[in-house]
């Protein structure tokens, strides 16, 4: 702890230790986020999973790499978890396993992520492992608007969103 007659800005003496300051959620101050402490919670814990797949995604979208697009990861939207989502053109990147093959799920996910507003991108994760570039070119195209047609293809689906953002 610091002494009384150590409370400047100056490194304490050698052995004392600095008080640090305690997240907000601890000093009493009212959190004003929108997002629910276990959305926030559940979002954290899908962002640090072991899915290789989205890693190698996440290293090409991150830092506003792929044509200064920025995206964050595991975004809630309603009652949803986006793998990837550009808020400014409402664009969700999704990245799906063999256990998303004809999901009824996701069909209704994606009937709701439209009418929100979003536009749903889908690819197999073996492609953004194996096929990184393709898979980047693509979101792109959608990012800048030159894939604006639903695509139902073997290797990506693309459902553009329902309802126009504000």
């Amino acid at each position: 702890m610091i002494s009384a007659g150590n409370r400047g800005s100056s490194r304490p003496p050698r052995g004392e230790e600095v008080d640090r300051a305690k997240p907000g959620t601890e000093r009493g101050v009212v959190d004003r986020s929108r997002r629910s402490p276990n959305s926030i919670a559940r979002a954290r814990n899908l962002r640090n999973g072991d899915n290789m797949a989205e890693a190698v995604l996440w290293n090409e979208l991150k830092a506003s790499r792929l044509g200064g697009y920025k995206f964050v990861r595991q975004m809630p939207v309603g009652p949803y978890f986006a793998d990837f989502c550009c808020r400014k053109v409402r664009l969700i990147v999704e990245l799906d396993g063999s256990q998303h093959a004809d999901s009824h799920h996701d069909q209704r996910r994606d009937d709701f992520l439209t009418a929100s507003g979003y536009s749903v991108l889908r690819f197999w994760s073996h492609d953004a492992v194996k096929a990184t570039p393709r898979v980047c070119e693509t979101i792109l195209a959608a990012l800048d608007e030159r894939l604006s047609e639903a695509t139902d293809a073997p290797d990506l689906k693309f459902k553009p969103a329902t309802m126009r953002s504000r």
